[in-house]
């Protein structure tokens, strides 16, 4: 038996939009050319690249879950194209790689982004409008000076923002500067996929929800995955799970499953949103890797404020009910702080989504069995590196060997990790210590 991750909490970027049908889940024995296992951004990135190229073959989709209920609609919908990790202590060796790894990132998003044309997907889903990497204290500044020189050397565009053009953005004195960079783009995730999802379905793509993948097993030269009430036998198939292809039974013992939570307030009303002033969209990263991510969110569902923050490792893929409630209160704490003037909106949601990372930051990717390819392990960056796995895991299945299979199959195997118990404890405390060090930044 296959066991699923659990996500704690409310899909809540799913609850913004309508109620819609849900998709049948498998219920007879079918045949196809794909299996693709998984409906978050790299599995459906690999059926549309699959459907472009191979227009003629059958593909069809399994996801455990409905449509954005998992991690896939549970992040915080920023598809950045640069380098953030803004606490970097050498930046002098990271010129190529960062130039190969901003090449893959808009590779993803102009692909996402020629989808929402081509299948007319709404705009609310899609939005280029760019980031900040907020700082609220003097390190986060530091942070951001030193990010910027990085970028100038790339050739890169940004503007620095003072403590005023901040308060002009966000409707709060919190933040002491900010570092602005045009090519992230913002999405609701939980749209985004629903709209995919079901704009790709045609007599040669099917859909099944719902219908979590319990045995995968060879049969002759084809694969044969069952699910509950179903069978489906596939001669390629492209597992896009994420940290849960170790419960497949590949690359196990060398992934890291941590979590992170999100929040987001009630809908806020005009004398609220006078009250606050600011623009109506923005989003802001922390100059602190730990830090608090922030959304201000307009459209569908109203006019919102959106705040991450706090990870926790995992092993198991199941957080504990206690910590959502210890996050929550974080996050009451972070919002208040940030927003005084909002000081009787209430949170609404709190949620939990599942991060995979490896020790040496590289993707599970590959024909890891004749016929069978892994898109998996996105180190937290699940929006964009999920879409560039999905598309770079078709085309190798597909016999494609681009720059973008070479590049990812040119880097090494994701690394073993040490004695489990030594694990838990040296990611645990590094986390603590970590957002500890925060201060200000969470």
């Amino acid at each position: 038996m296959i066991s699923v991750s659990k996500n704690p909490g409310p899909s809540a970027w799913n609850d913004l939009l309508p109620e819609r049908e849900p998709l049948p889940s498998l219920s007879s024995t079918l045949t196809s050319d794909w299996l693709i296992v998984g409906a978050g951004f790299a599995g459906l990135s690999a059926a549309r690249r699959v459907q472009q190229e191979a227009p003629n073959d059958s593909i069809v989709i399994l996801d455990a879950q409905g449509l954005a209920s998992g991690p896939a609609g549970r992040n915080s919908g920023f598809m950045i194209d640069l380098p953030h990790d803004l606490a970097s202590d050498d930046y002098g060796g990271q010129i190529e790689n960062d130039r190969e790894a901003i090449t893959q990132n808009r590779y993803a998003i102009n692909f996402a982004k020629e989808t929402v044309e081509a299948l007319q997907l709404p705009k609310e889903c899609f939005k280029e409008i760019g980031k900040i990497n907020g700082a609220a204290t003097a390190k986060g500044m530091r942070h951001n000076h030193d990010y910027g020189k990085h970028l100038s050397k790339l050739g890169e565009k940004y503007e620095y923002l003072d403590a005023n053009s901040m308060k002009d953005i966000t409707g709060t004195n919190y933040y002491d500067g900010g570092l602005f960079t045009p090519g992230t783009v913002m999405i609701q995730p939980a749209l985004y996929i629903r709209s995919l999802g079901e704009k790709i379905l045609s007599n040669r793509v099917r859909l099944y929800e719902s219908s979590p993948v319990e045995e995968l097993n060879k049969v002759g030269s084809d694969w044969q995955a069952k699910t509950p009430k179903g069978v489906i036998t596939a001669s390629k198939v492209i597992l896009a799970v994420n940290g849960n292809i170790e419960n497949f039974g590949y690359f196990k013992n060398s992934l890291l499953h941590v979590y992170t939570y999100g929040s987001i307030t009630q809908k806020l009303t005009p004398e609220e949103i006078k009250s606050l002033g600011g623009r109506k969209e923005w989003g802001l990263t922390p100059a602190d890797p730990l830090g608090s991510t922030v959304r201000r969110i307009c459209g569908t569902g109203g006019d919102r404020i959106v705040i991450r923050n706090r990870f926790t490792y995992e092993p198991k893929m199941s957080p504990r009910k206690s910590v959502i409630e210890k996050v929550y209160r974080t996050h009451i704490k972070s919002f208040s702080d940030r927003f005084p003037m909002l000081k009787d909106i209430k949170l609404m949601q709190t949620w939990g989504g599942h991060l995979t990372l490896s020790r040496n930051n590289v993707a599970a990717f590959g024909e890891i069995k004749p016929g069978l390819f892994a898109a998996c392990c996105q180190n937290g960056l699940g929006t964009v590196k999920g879409t560039l796995h999905g598309l770079a895991a078709a085309d190798l299945a597909m016999g494609k060997k681009t720059a973008l299979v070479e590049q990812l199959l040119n880097n090494p195997k994701p690394k073993k990790l040490p004695f489990k118990p030594l694990t838990k404890i040296a990611v645990s405390s590094r986390i603590k210590l970590g957002e500890l060090l925060a201060g200000k930044e969470l």
